[in-house]
C-alpha cells in the first residue's frame, strides 16, 4: 500500500511551530546549516552550477504571480532554494572571481550574523535596538578617527553626545552619498530672516531667496552613477550633476575643476557641493583631494568624498598617502560591503564636524523625540538592522593591522598582474593599477604596434575590432564559469578619446593566487582562437598588418 504524502497545514499550532521549533537534526535546513558552518567554501562549490544558464530560463522557475493558498514544509522550500536559487547564484566568494567588488567573507561574518538576525534589533530608536544605538556611535567614531585623526578629547566629547552624531549608518554606498549631499543642500539654503530654511520651504523659494538660478554638484566623468541619481531624489535634476574632465590617470582635472566652478558661478548657479573621488568604480583611481578640498573652500561648497571604495586604503601606512587630503573633507562615504568585507548592505558616512548631521534632524512624536538617543532622527532610512555590530566585530577581530595586511596585498598584487600582463605579448595593460583595481584586453603584439602609429580613423577601425573580441571573450569566459572578469568602456587619450571595451579586474579576494591571475591570462588567450571570434581576429590580424604596410614606404622616404 502507497503511503500518501504528508501536507503541510496552515493553523495555529503550525504558526506557533513556525516561530518556536527548530528543525529535526536530519532535516534539509538543518543539513544546509551544518555544512555551511562546517566548509562553507565546500558548500559553495558543491551547489553553484559552474556552467552559465541563460537568465530567461532561470525566469521559469520562478513565473508564479500568485501568493501560495497552502503552506510547504520548511524542508521542501528549503530544496527549491538549494535546487534553483542557490545552483543559480553567482560564485562571488571563488577566488577566480575577479570582476566586480565582491569578495570572500572571513568566515566569523556568517555564525555573527546569526546572532544579529536572532536579535532582529530596529536601530532606529533605542526602544529597539539598546546596547546595539551605543555600539553604532563607536563604529562612527573608529571609522571617523581613521579618517580624521582627531584626538581622544574629541570622541570623548562628541561620539556618545545625543544632540550630535558623527555620521550615520546607512545600506550602501548609494545611500551614504545620498545623505552627504542631503546635509550639503540643506546647509547650502538654510534659515535666514524671513526663510525658514530649503528643508522646510523647499528648493524653489531657497533659489528665489538667495538669488540663484540653481544648484549644482561637481565631480569627475569617473564619478559614481548613485551621485546622479542623487541629484534626482534631492530636486535638483539630474542635469545639475556637473562632470569635470579627467587626466589621462583618471583623476579630475583640477584647473578644469576650478574653470567650471568659476563659470557656473557667472551663472549665478550654487555650487553646493564638489565631490572626490577615492577609487574610482571603473579604474580605482584616486582624484587630488587636497587641491580639491582648497576649490570647494574658495567656493565656499560642501566638499564630499565618495571613499566607497578607497576608503580602508588608509588602514595602510604604505599606501594611506593616496588618500591625502581626505581629512579636508566634509563628509565621507564607506562601502563596508566593500573593503571591510561584510555582508551585502551596510555603508556609511561620517561628517567632519559633528554638528552637520543636525541639517537633516527629523523627529517623530512616538518615536525618535527631540533629546533621545535615537540614531534614527538623523538618517534618511529609518527602520534598520543591527549590521553595525559585523563592522564592529571585524574592526575588532582583524584590527588594523588585519585590514592593513589585506589592503596591501590587494593592491600589491594588482601591481604583480599589471606586470604580468605586461610581459605577454598579446595583452595591453589599459591602465595601470593606482589601487587595486586595472583595465587591460586582449590586443595582439602587432596589432599594438599599429595603434601606435595609426591616424585617428586607423585607430578607430582597429579598436571597433577589438571592441567586438573583447565583448566575446569575456561574456565566453564568464558562460564557461571557471573565472570571471568584468568589462567596461574607457576613452583612452592615446586613441584619440575613442571608446575602448576592456577588462576590468579588482583584486580584493585575499585567496586569489599568482597561478590563478596566470590561468585566467591563459584561458583568455584560447578563447581568442576560439572558432566564434576566428574571423573577427582574422580581419584585425589584416588591419593592422595594412596599417604598418603603410607606414614603412612612409619611413623610408623620410
Amino acid at each position: 500500500m502507497t503511503g500518501k504524502k504528508k501536507s503541510a497545514q496552515a493553523s495555529v499550532e503550525a504558526m506557533y511551530r513556525v516561530f518556536t521549533v527548530p528543525e529535526a537534526p536530519e532535516s534539509t535546513l538543518s543539513r544546509i546549516d551544518q555544512n555551511i558552518s562546517n566548509n562553507l567554501a565546500g558548500f559553495l562549490q558543491e551547489h553553484i552550477v559552474a556552467v552559465e544558464r541563460d537568465l530567461s530560463d532561470v525566469e521559469k522557475d520562478f513565473s508564479d504571480y500568485s501568493i501560495p493558498e497552502k503552506p510547504v514544509f520548511v524542508s521542501e522550500q528549503a530544496q527549491f532554494l538549494l535546487d534553483k536559487l542557490v545552483a543559480n547564484s553567482v560564485h562571488t566568494a571563488s577566488p577566480a572571481f575577479i570582476g566586480h567588488m565582491t569578495s570572500a567573507l572571513p568566515y566569523f561574518m556568517l555564525p555573527l550574523s546569526k546572532i544579529m538576525i536572532a536579535l532582529n534589533q530596529n536601530l532606529v530608536k533605542t526602544e529597539t535596538s539598546k546596547a546595539f544605538t551605543p555600539m553604532e556611535r563607536q563604529v562612527l567614531g573608529m571609522i571617523h578617527r581613521l579618517v580624521y585623526q582627531e584626538d581622544g578629547a574629541f570622541y570623548r566629547k562628541w561620539m556618545h553626545d545625543p544632540r550630535y552624531a558623527l555620521g550615520a549608518m546607512c545600506s550602501g554606498g548609494t545611500v551614504a552619498n545620498l545623505t552627504a549631499l542631503w546635509v550639503a543642500r540643506n546647509r547650502a539654503f538654510p534659515a535666514e530672516g524671513s526663510f525658514r530654511g530649503l528643508h522646510q520651504e523647499g528648493l524653489f523659494r531657497a533659489l528665489k531667496y538667495y538669488g540663484y538660478e540653481g544648484a549644482a554638484i561637481v565631480v569627475s566623468r569617473r564619478g559614481h552613477y548613485s551621485l546622479r541619481k542623487a541629484a534626482d531624489v534631492l530636486g535638483l535634476g539630474r542635469e545639475s550633476l556637473i562632470p569635470v574632465d579627467t587626466d589621462d590617470e583618471n583623476r579630475i582635472n583640477t584647473d578644469a575643476l576650478r574653470d567650471k566652478c568659476l563659470e557656473l558661478q557667472r551663472q549665478k548657479i550654487k555650487v553646493m557641493a564638489i565631490c572626490g573621488v577615492a577609487g574610482t568604480t571603473e579604474t580605482g583611481n584616486v582624484d587630488p583631494l587636497d587641491a580639491m578640498a582648497d576649490i570647494a573652500r574658495e567656493f565656499g561648497a560642501h566638499f564630499h568624498v565618495d571613499a566607497a571604495w578607497g576608503g580602508p586604503t588608509l588602514f595602510s601606512r604604505t599606501y594611506k598617502h593616496l588618500l591625502r587630503g581626505i581629512e579636508k573633507a566634509d563628509s565621507v562615504t564607506f562601502d563596508a560591503h566593500k573593503q571591510l568585507y561584510v555582508p551585502m548592505g551596510v555603508g556609511l558616512v561620517v561628517f567632519r564636524d559633528p554638528s552637520l548631521a543636525s541639517a537633516v534632524e527629523h523627529h517623530a512624536q512616538y518615536i525618535i523625540r527631540k533629546g533621545s538617543r535615537d540614531l534614527g532622527s538623523t538618517t534618511l532610512e529609518g527602520s534598520r538592522p543591527g549590521m553595525s555590530m559585523l563592522i564592529h566585530s571585524g574592526l575588532k577581530i582583524l584590527a588594523r593591522e588585519g585590514y592593513e595586511i589585506l589592503i596591501d596585498q590587494g593592491i600589491d598584487k594588482a601591481k604583480t598582474f599589471a606586470d604580468m600582463i605586461e610581459a605577454e605579448s598579446d595583452f595591453e595593460l589599459v591602465t595601470r593599477p593606482e589601487l587595486n583595481i586595472l583595465t587591460y584586453r586582449y590586443c595582439p603584439e602587432n596589432v599594438q604596434e599599429a595603434l601606435a602609429i595609426a591616424d585617428p580613423l586607423q585607430a578607430e577601425k582597429l579598436n571597433t575590432c577589438l571592441n567586438r573580441i573583447t565583448k566575446f571573450i569575456q561574456k565566453t569566459q564568464r558562460e564557461r564559469g571557471k573565472a570571471f572578469v568584468s568589462r567596461t568602456r574607457l576613452e583612452p587619450a592615446r586613441y584619440f578619446n575613442f571608446p575602448c571595451i576592456v577588462f576590468r579586474v579588482v583584486l580584493a579576494n585575499p585567496l586569489t593566487t599568482k597561478e590563478i591571475l596566470a590561468d585566467i591570462l591563459s584561458e583568455q588567450r584560447e578563447l581568442s582562437r576560439d572558432e566564434g571570434i576566428e574571423d573577427e581576429i582574422s580581419i584585425l590580424h589584416q588591419m593592422a598588418d595594412a596599417v604598418l604596410k603603410q607606414a614603412t614606404p612612409n619611413a623610408k622616404q623620410a
